[in-house]
């Protein structure tokens, strides 16, 4: 393993009976990096992660996470990472501050109490240390889940879909709260299916039918694609929208409001095909593709070579 990565892991496998759910899988996280995890549900983002904290055995592949083998030392590993599930995972009949102390023991802290005070603190929860966890919001249940996987000062934190099912201003705010923690020097690896989240992330890999798609920056993530998009304005976009997905040299046309976005991997015969539709009223700009097309536009192909192989 190299000393610049938390995380290196190589031709991580991991199968179910006779379903494999996760294909040769490299991933390498850098020291104090944000590094987000994106595909659909289903597509082995949290077996990935579960390999990489020790809390699942691979069925091939090795690796090493905060210097340890994730085989061998993932006891070791459970101890020293911070993990935030998908689902909450603290007991909502506990108070608050039950919630944290009990995690507290469970790290076997010796100043779990002064560690649980300044987290409640750091919160804004003391004045509500008594209140129920079941009776907080979608949000503030986020922000205690985190607070409860910082508690024993981890270096790395792995969130699994930290914010699915809260509103933007709490998604905005627990974003804020994971850009202090790096600014700290706490690598995060964070899975997610949304593309705001996506563009907060210093680096992003992609996974689907649990297989690595791509992988780097945004910028190098949507170059490397090798997609031209077109985007057409204009009134009544749905007819010309369904003209257009009939041509071979389009992959995809998608409407955000009163835009299409055409997009294809041709450019030369992108162009060819929608000459003749480039004309009023409708006005075409050719722009950059977006992470969300670039990202269609991966799944559909992982879907053929995923049937391909199958069959």
């Amino acid at each position: 393993m190299s000393s610049d990565y938390i995380i290196d892991v190589q031709n991580l496998c991991k199968s179910f009976g006779d379903k494999e759910v996760v294909h040769r899988v490299n991933l390498q996280v850098k020291s104090g990096e944000i590094f987000g995890f994106l595909g659909p549900n289903g597509s082995g983002k949290t077996t990935t992660i579960r390999m990489i904290c020790g809390l699942l055995k691979p069925t091939s592949g090795e690796g090493h996470c905060l210097g340890y083998d994730i085989i061998k030392d993932a006891y070791q590993i459970k101890k020293e990472v911070g993990y935030m599930t998908q689902q909450f995972s603290l007991y909502e009949d506990l108070t608050i501050r039950e919630n944290l102390e009990f995690t507290g023991r469970v790290y076997q802290l010796k100043n779990y109490k002064t560690l649980v005070n300044e987290a409640l603190e750091n919160l804004g929860l003391i004045g509500r240390q008594n209140q129920l966890t079941g009776t907080l919001s979608g949000g503030w249940k986020r922000r205690l889940a985190l607070a409860g996987a910082m508690l024993h000062q981890p270096k790395l934190l792995l969130l699994d879909e930290p914010t699915a099912g809260v509103d933007p201003k709490a998604r905005r705010q627990f974003w804020n709260e994971i850009h202090e923690l790096s600014e700290r020097g706490i690598t995060t690896l964070v899975s997610t299916h949304y593309m705001d989240e996506a563009e907060r992330c210093h680096r992003l890999a992609y996974i689907a039918y649990g297989s690595l798609l791509a992988t780097g920056t945004i910028p190098d993530v949507i170059k490397n694609a090798g997609l031209t998009m077109w985007v057409v304005s204009g009134e009544n976009l749905n007819k010309l929208a369904n003209q257009l997905r009939e041509l071979p040299a389009i992959e995809q046309v998608t409407v955000f409001g009163k835009e299409l976005h055409v997009v294809g991997t041709d450019k030369k015969a992108l162009a060819n095909a929608i000459k003749p539709f480039q004309k009023k009223p409708y006005t075409w700009e050719e722009e950059l593709a977006t992470l969300e097309d670039v990202f269609i536009s991966l799944v559909g192909k992982a879907k053929d070579n995923f049937y391909l192989i199958k069959n």
